[in-house]
């Protein structure tokens, strides 16, 4: 097996589940996610993913503020919609994970 090289970013595995989005509290729909985690050269903990959702309560959370994804198991994770504004009619969007993370050794790889 290939050992990556020095400062190179790291996959550390895959979230997958259902939970709730919400807003301030407020709940915007159920989800189910898939989340990859990668680890960056300074330690960093990063998560992409793609978020799904029916798609009138998706296409209410794109563009909003101060999302969080809260799982099944309670991990509460913020989360910003990324790229272009997606077509919400597929129920399903791509989202940056910016906290909230598991520790890497917590990931099922």
């Amino acid at each position: 097996m290939k050992r990556p090289t020095r400062g190179a970013m790291r996959h550390l595995g895959v979230l997958r589940g259902s939970g709730t989005l919400r807003v301030g509290g407020v709940v915007l729909g159920s989800a189910e996610y898939e989340i990859d985690g990668f680890c960056t050269p300074p330690g960093e903990i990063v998560g992409s993913g793609e978020i799904r959702m029916a798609p009138a309560e998706l296409a209410n959370a794109v563009g909003r503020r101060d999302l969080e994804l809260v799982t099944e198991d309670g991990k509460v994770l913020a989360l910003r919609f990324s790229g272009g504004r997606p077509d919400t009619r597929a129920g399903a969007a791509h989202a940056d994970i910016l906290g909230g993370l598991p520790a890497e050794d917590e990931w099922r790889r």
